[in-house]
């Protein structure tokens, strides 16, 4: 988001104006923005057979996948449905990654049956897929790495406690059911977490898998998963993705050499991708002064963006309706910013900003990814709109709900619908 004459602004588009036209809260996303990720990431690895997945969990609307789609980037999903929504926005089956955890046999059933690439993340699934199809479906296998770096712990997927994966100390027990079975092995895989910093934990990964790899001569990709850390507030540290592409091509050039062939180089970002795109516009109910703090009340809460109640996580805020510029700062005091739930839901703690007084237009920064997709209807409150801003134009992309949308799927119980018993 740029300021521009006192105005913040999305490819010239004026957000103030589309808050105004599209209503509060509502989410904007620029679309610039996550072409600018993808040409990153392609620029960064360009010595390579790079193919890059969309982790769709992080921001699963059909017209952002559409978005992927065109832009040649693929698809990652973590449940059948987000699978069928990336069909529907024109990926090939072929094209979407399928990475389940602990998901019943049924939906590992459903994801083959549409011809899903499926990645095996448990010896209980592996010798399932084994038994149930025996060398007619190939998979690739997640690798718990052991390797514990990255952000919030719960965000953090490689260590040696994480649920996600086949260990690597079980590497006997994956070649002895792929023997047994026949089960043709076309990939590796492996996902660390999010917020690395630098290329050190992925080329640590990356040992582990080329050596992983000598056990299966017919792989045709390698995934690295992604993690790739993003700027939260001005002076964070992010992933250099130019460094890591350097250090991790030459690495993976030096592999296909010795495993005698080139093959594929896959990345799953999700967040990386739509992060800083996103944009939470919010409208200021009041501004309460207590004798201890000032709180700045809005008409958003958890259900919009849960990030900072369930990871402490920090996300910018700009005050749209008072911005600072550099030849004229106003005032600026300090807030806790919270939210409209009924309990604590903080967006913000002693945060300075430009004086803000009701009706004023905030934006929450780097709403792109796990904004919409984690949110709710706790307290019977409507989740937003979302706004895609294309070639300089600002386009619905989601309707917000209505009080039917909260009622859909709910059944009536005629024998309830009596007078009030008396006690």
């Amino acid at each position: 988001m740029q300021l521009n004459n006192r105005t913040y602004q999305i490819q010239d588009v004026n957000v103030l104006d589309i808050a105004d036209e599209f209503g509060l809260p509502l989410y904007v996303y620029d679309a610039d923005k996550i072409i600018e990720k993808i040409g990153l990431l392609r620029s960064s690895f360009s010595g390579v057979n790079l193919k890059i997945k969309y982790a769709a969990k992080a921001l699963t609307n059909i017209s952002i996948l559409k978005l992927m789609r065109q832009q040649g980037v693929e698809m990652d999903s973590v449940s059948v449905n987000e699978a069928r929504m990336g069909m529907l926005a024109g990926f090939a089956p072929g094209q979407i990654m399928f990475t389940p955890s602990g998901v019943s046999f049924e939906e590992i059933r459903e994801a083959v049956d549409l011809g899903l690439q499926l990645n095996v993340d448990s010896l209980p699934l592996l010798e399932w897929v084994g038994q149930t199809y025996g060398s007619q479906v190939a998979v690739s296998i997640r690798i718990n790495p052991h390797i514990s770096e990255g952000g919030n712990i719960k965000i953090s997927t490689g260590h040696a406690d994480s649920k996600f994966g086949v260990s690597i100390l079980q590497r006997d027990a994956i070649r002895e059911l792929t023997e047994k079975y026949q089960i043709p092995v076309s990939g590796l895989h492996i996902h660390t977490g999010s917020d690395f910093k630098n290329a050190d934990a992925f080329l640590r990964g990356a040992d582990i898998l080329f050596d992983l790899a000598a056990d299966y001569p017919n792989l045709t990709f390698i995934d690295f998963g992604s993690g790739f850390k993003v700027a939260y507030k001005e002076g964070d540290h992010v992933t250099d993705v130019a460094e890591l592409g350097r250090k991790v091509s030459a690495a993976f050039q030096n592999f296909c050499q010795q495993y005698g062939r080139d093959i594929e180089l896959w990345f799953e970002p999700g967040k990386f991708l739509v992060s800083e795109s996103g944009h939470l516009l919010v409208k200021t109910n009041i501004v309460k002064e207590n004798p201890t703090r000032t709180f700045v009340a809005v008409d958003s809460g958890l259900n919009h963006l849960i990030r900072p109640m369930m990871y402490d996580a920090y996300h910018d805020i700009k005050n749209i309706s008072n911005p600072s510029v550099a030849d004229e700062t106003p005032v600026e005091k300090t807030y806790n910013v919270v939210g409209y739930i009924c309990e604590t839901d903080t967006f913000a703690t002693d945060r300075s900003l430009p004086e803000v007084k009701p009706g004023d237009v905030l934006s929450f920064e780097n709403a792109g990814a796990y904004g919409f997709s984690m949110a709710s209807n706790y307290n019977a409150r409507f989740r937003p709109a979302e706004v895609l801003v294309y070639e300089g134009r600002p386009y619905l992309i989601r309707q917000r709900e209505t009080f039917d949308d909260l009622l859909r799927g709910q059944v009536d119980i005629p024998a309830l619908n009596l007078e009030v018993i008396e006690q």
